[in-house]
Order: structure tokens, then C-alpha cells, then sequence
């Protein structure tokens, strides 16, 4: 999916709409899944240690593969860019969300997760431009649906795991627009060097908090640590990487909508699940809100420093 050295023609007017529908569909399906895998996961890592190993071992196989064919390594100023982007995406992104689902119920959790977009879209209006009437509508009725999809779920969270979700949230949509205007290597590369900075940071706080893997560690939780380091990071977070840079950042974070509704789905499948008529009804309305988020969605500003993925 990337292209290391200097973009052709085609590349510079832009991704072709199939290779975008593939990158939406990795991010939508894979990411979703994950909810199912960092639950299995936890049961043999503390969350600060899964999520560190997860994404320190997925930078590590990028850059050696990466480096392998070729690909320059980065700057040392491009270093400190991805490590800061790694840190508020990965570090205080997804590792909120891992703490937080030890005490906010699941439900909380994706309605509050699902607030990404609307942070894309709000960091955006003050970095490049405001969402369109048409994107606008899009969010709304997205929101919506994720509240339906929720409706009659556990709200009893606790505040404060509520809090971190929130924080989470907006950390990683603050990272992923922040990213569109910052020299970054270019490709895939910019992804492993986000992932290695942003897990070295979560590895750190694990080592300072003595964390440690739990006696059920090997087995079925350390399959599904090596299922969200080889589908969750790697070609989710590199397919996302590739959205960030072609497509309009309400699309891009477009996932956090669908994502619930791949997670449900896998609990009816997986977990023996009962699903509602709300739940369909809601999974309609979240298709909708994201088809008319992706309709004519308006190119990102060209920046000539970042290349097309």
C-alpha cells in the first residue's frame, strides 16, 4: 500500500477511490475487532504493558522490514515529531482507552470513543477548515446512531474512567489531524515511528508503575496480544496512516462509528450476544451518517512534504 520513492503523476493527484475504500474497509473491520482482542488480551497484561508491547513490537517489524527494502531511515527531528504524534494517539489514545475499560462499562465506552470524529472535526476547523454542511449532517447522524446502538446498555461507569475516555478520545484526534501538517517521513515509515515512539512512552510507564505480565499471560491472551499487534497496529494503523494523508479527516475517523457495529456483530458470533432491534435500526443509521460523510468528500490541503501512501 506504500510508495517510498518519488510519487508519480498519478499519485499526485491522488489515491485511487478503490485503494481508499480498502483502507476505510481495514480500519472499519480490523479496529473493530480489536475491542473483542484488547478484552482477551487483558486478561494476562496490565493495559499500559499490552498496549507497549503491542505497538513497540509492530513499530520494530515495520522499521526492519522498511529498512530491509531501503526505505531511509528518519531525521532525528522527524523522530521527535512522530514520537510527540505517537504519544497523544498511542500513549494517551489508545492507552486511555485500556485503562479505562477496566472500570467503564462497554457500552460508555464506544459512545464516548465515538466522539473522534467530532474532535477531528473541531481540531481541523482551527488547523484548516471547518466541515462541510453536508459532513456536518453526517457527524449528527452518526451520533445518533451510536447512542441507538447503546440504547439500554450499562451507563454506570465510573466518572473518572468516563473522564479518561474522554481524554483519550480527543488526544487521538488531536494527533491524527496534528499529523496532516507535520514533517513526517514519508509512507509507511511515518506509522512505525509513531508506533515506536508512542510504545517506548507506554513502556516507560508500565516499567515505572512495576507492571508485569499476569500468570495467564501465555496462552489465549498472548495470542490476541500478537492478533492487535499484527492487524491492530500494522494494518490498521498503517491503513489509517494512509487515510490521514488523503482523505478528509471526518472520514478518516469515520471508524469510530462503525467500529461499535463490528463489535456487536462479533458479539452475537462470538459471545453468544442477543441483539436487539435497536441494534439493527442503529447499524442502518451509522451507515447512513457515514455515507454522507464520504460523499464528494473534499481533498485535504496538498502539502508538498507529505507524499501520497
Amino acid at each position: 500500500m506504500t510508495s517510498d520513492g518519488p510519487p508519480s503523476s498519478r499519485e499526485r493527484r491522488g489515491p485511487s477511490r478503490i485503494r481508499v475504500a480498502i483502507a476505510l474497509a481495514l480500519v472499519y473491520v480490523v479496529w473493530g475487532s480489536t475491542y473483542l482482542a484488547m478484552r482477551i488480551a487483558l486478561g494476562g497484561f496490565p493495559p499500559l504493558l499490552m498496549a507497549g508491547l503491542r505497538f513497540t513490537a509492530a513499530g520494530g517489524a515495520l522499521f526492519v522490514a522498511l529498512r530491509l527494502r531501503g526505505v531511509a531511515a528518519p531525521s532525528l527531528l522527524q523522530w521527535a515529531r512522530s514520537a510527540l504524534v505517537g504519544i497523544l494517539m498511542l500513549t494517551l489514545g489508545n492507552g486511555g482507552v485500556a485503562i479505562a475499560e477496566q472500570w467503564v462499562a462497554s457500552g460508555l465506552a464506544a459512545v464516548v470513543v465515538a466522539s473522534v470524529p467530532l474532535w477531528a472535526a473541531l481540531f481541523n476547523g482551527f488547523f484548516d477548515r471547518w466541515p462541510s454542511r453536508l459532513e456536518t449532517l453526517g457527524l449528527a447522524v452518526g451520533t445518533v446512531g451510536v447512542l441507538l446502538l447503546n440504547l439500554g446498555g450499562d451507563f454506570r461507569g465510573q466518572p473518572l474512567g468516563a473522564a479518561v475516555l474522554l481524554g483519550a478520545s480527543a488526544s487521538w484526534a488531536l494527533g491524527s489531524v496534528w499529523s496532516r501538517k507535520l514533517d513526517l517521513p514519508q509512507g509507511l515509515m511515518a506509522s512505525t515511528a509513531e508506533m515506536l515512539g508512542g510504545g517506548a512512552a507506554l513502556l516507560l510507564l508500565a516499567l515505572i508503575r512495576g507492571d508485569r505480565p499476569l500468570p495467564a499471560a501465555v496462552g489465549t491472551p498472548l495470542l490476541a496480544l500478537a492478533y492487535l499487534a499484527l492487524f491492530g497496529s500494522i494494518i490498521g494503523f498503517s491503513a489509517f496512516g494512509f487515510l490521514l494523508r488523503n482523505v478528509s479527516p471526518t472520514l478518516a475517523t469515520s471508524y469510530a462509528f462503525v467500529n461499535p457495529c463490528i463489535a456487536v456483530l462479533l458479539g452475537v458470533g462470538f459471545a453468544q450476544e442477543q441483539i436487539r432491534w435497536t441494534t439493527v435500526l442503529a447499524m442502518v443509521v451509522i451507515l447512513g451518517g457515514v455515507a454522507l460523510v464520504a460523499i464528494k468528500p473534499r481533498p485535504p490541503a496538498a502539502f508538498s512534504k507529505l507524499a501520497a501512501d
